[in-house]
């Protein structure tokens, strides 16, 4: 049953939602046209071959992110369709938001931001942050909240993006590759901040049942299917794209096949668990991520799709109830062994492989250098800004929620209503 002090957010989310689409539509109006510049100059088969082959990427990533982290996180027993519901609101709203900021930072010219594919393709991923976030503080958090923090953690994330790139001077590729840790550690800085004593660890309706863990495995059965294509749509060169496909292929393969090794080795049972399969099995995409155009034989990409493995279903088992008893910082989804901890470890593995490959020494250290700070500055900026967002949610005008984990708090259902 629905609790009596659940907040109705009937004048606050439609006035806030409504607003915020006007506002994009008025920007859209004066400052954004459809850009077909990039194939003028071509033949029209190959104009055609083109678009075909941008489509389908963009296609990849567009399920992933609407699709596969939905049913990803719909895995509560009570939480389903806000699992699942919000993650749509967030990321159309969160796909909106990144192209006008990526936009008005890289893309603008002659007063106008030009959108093509791989604009569409960029904002997915930048979206994709704020999904990694929302897995942080799921049931929670209300969907005004979570608008806010979309609207905040995606700034912060272009931000960092810019900044890595303006004066790091780091590729495009490698700096949104970091998005995975940016939303793993604001997402966990926004859990803390928003941390009430009646948030207590192994809350009695933070558990999976029968149905929704089988729609959870299936959102990890399709961000596992196209993830290969998520890590490689950004990449030009068709040498380094087909290797960040291999090599995430392999790391996700023996991510899958360590996780259920050792998820019957640490029950006491000696049974697997469906909780540890949905989160680890994606531990080897996210690790090889920023190293995956730099691997160069498959034999590594299975070791990194282990060892993310292994240290996402030791994270799962270990760091959460550590986080909650010794931080206070509650985690859902786990996003800090899923995201986290293999994205640091990607980056890591790509300075390790570009030291043991390189010929001249002294210019690798040099670039390890470079990626080791533009990770600092990713964890620096990530925490500082998440803080500061979980800290402007808590307030009271955002009406924050005591009753966790229930739909019953936000969705309507017409055999158990109650008036609230």
């Amino acid at each position: 049953m629905a609790p009596k002090y659940a907040p109705s957010l009937r004048r606050l989310l439609p006035v806030l939602a409504i607003c915020l689409e006007i506002a994009f539509i008025l920007i859209f109006i004066f400052f954004v046209q459809y850009d077909d510049s990039y194939i003028q100059d071509e033949t029209q088969s190959k104009k055609r071959k083109t678009v075909t082959t941008v489509y389908a990427d963009f296609q990849d990533v567009h399920v992933m992110v609407f699709l596969g982290f939905g049913f990803l996180m719909s895995f509560l027993r009570r939480y389903g369709f806000s699992s699942t519901g919000f993650n749509l609101l967030v990321a159309a709203l969160g796909v909106q938001w990144a192209t006008l900021v990526n936009g008005f930072l890289f893309e603008f010219s002659d007063g106008k931001i030009r959108i093509n594919m791989m604009s569409l393709v960029t904002a997915n991923l930048c979206a994709a942050s704020a999904l990694i976030s929302m897995g942080a503080v799921l049931g929670k958090t209300n969907p005004v909240q979570l608008l806010l923090m979309t609207l905040l953690e995606v700034t912060s994330f272009i931000f960092n993006h810019w900044f890595l790139t303006t004066f790091i001077k780091m590729d495009c590729v490698s700096s949104i590759m970091h998005h995975h840790v940016f939303g793993a550690y604001f997402g966990l800085m926004v859990s803390w901040a928003l941390h009430r004593p009646g948030l207590r660890q192994s809350h009695e309706k933070e558990k999976s049942s029968t149905d929704m863990g089988k729609f959870s495995m299936l959102g990890t059965i399709f961000l596992w299917m196209f993830w290969p294509s998520y890590n490689s749509v950004l990449i030009e060169g068709k040498a380094e794209k087909m290797n960040a496909v291999y090599s995430t292929y392999f790391s996700l393969a023996a991510s899958a096949v360590t996780v259920f090794a050792f998820s019957v080795l640490i029950s006491k049972k000696g049974k697997m668990n469906m909780v540890y399969i949905h989160n680890a099995t994606l531990a080897g995409g996210v690790a090889v991520g920023a190293a995956a155009t730099v691997i160069p034989s498959p034999w590594i990409a299975l070791t990194i799709g282990l060892t993310a493995g292994l240290i996402c279903i030791l994270g799962c088992w270990f760091m959460k109830p550590f986080l909650e008893l010794s931080f206070d910082i509650h985690d859902t989804c786990g996003v800090h062994y899923v995201h986290g901890v293999p994205g640091i470890l990607g980056v890591l593995i790509r300075i390790i492989i570009e030291l043991a490959t390189a010929s001249n020494l002294q210019v690798a250290w040099s670039e390890a250098a470079f990626y080791l700070l533009a990770l600092f500055i990713t964890l620096a900026l990530s925490l500082v800004l998440g803080l500061v967002t979980g800290f402007l949610l808590k307030l009271n005008i955002w009406k924050p929620d005591q009753k966790y984990f229930d739909d019953q708090a936000f969705w309507e259902f017409p055999h158990l209503a109650v008036k609230l």
